[in-house]
């Protein structure tokens, strides 16, 4: 399977790695593009872990994301600028026949030793 984050590479060579071990993203634009994965995947788990424990949703709120990240159909994850801890990007998706944009400067920084996301500006 390609990876979501990057047409050009295997999943298991890019964000599976991370989705297996955290501990293992080196960059905030690494951790941006393996969180792109795990919402293509609908992975909330490893969305929760890679949230800041200060910035997290609640369990009924990564129930609702769950859902909705189930129901639209990912289409393609944009880096525009990346920096060590800001990454601006743009990811894209089809919900109910309509492509929609998500853009964002999403924050990022290190707890426990590996990077997480914070928030965005």
């Amino acid at each position: 399977m390609i990876c979501p984050c990057n047409p050009k590479v295997l999943y298991k060579n890019c964000c599976k790695k991370a989705h297996i071990n955290i501990e293992t993203v080196v960059s905030a634009e690494a951790l941006m593009r393996s969180r792109y994965s795990a919402f293509v995947l609908a992975d909330t788990a490893y969305l929760h872990k890679s949230h800041h424990s200060t910035t997290r949703l609640s369990k009924k709120e990564y129930e609702e994301l769950e859902t909705w990240t189930k129901s639209v159909k990912w289409t393609q994850l944009e880096i525009l600028n990346s920096t060590e801890n800001t990454v601006y990007f743009k990811a894209s998706f089809i919900a109910n026949g309509i492509l929609e944009v998500i853009e964002e400067h999403s924050v990022f920084c290190k707890e426990h030793n590996y990077w997480v996301y914070l928030d965005a500006k």
